[in-house]
């Protein structure tokens, strides 16, 4: 899979959680303060083949957090998906998972 493939099919993946977690939270209009939690037990186990690790779910919420503050405070130009699925890309190896490996101070 080529870097564009993982990159459009992270970013429908995100598409289709976004989808999903409306509809679950259609009553309330889609509102959930704690939507990371969700949004995390849903990718957990199908993200990885878009970035070749297995993250966690604390380490999923971590990014879409972070990815989130990013979009927020300089890509609102680009759609969130897009935006999420690239900041993801980018993280690399030791940025989404839990790394044996310890970090460096």
């Amino acid at each position: 899979m080529t870097d564009e493939d993982r990159l459009s099919g992270l970013t429908e993946l995100l598409m289709e959680t976004g989808h999903n977690h409306h509809q679950a939270f259609l009553a309330s209009g889609g509102a959930d303060p704690e939507w990371p939690m969700w949004y995390s037990q849903y990718l957990e186990g199908r993200i990885d083949s878009f970035l070749d690790v297995n993250p966690t779910r604390s380490k999923i919420i971590q990014c879409l957090l972070n990815a989130d503050e990013a979009h927020s405070s300089h890509g609102a130009d680009q759609p969130w998906p897009a935006f999420y699925a690239n900041y993801m890309g980018s993280l690399g190896e030791d940025g989404l998972h839990n790394s044996d490996k310890p970090t460096g101070n």
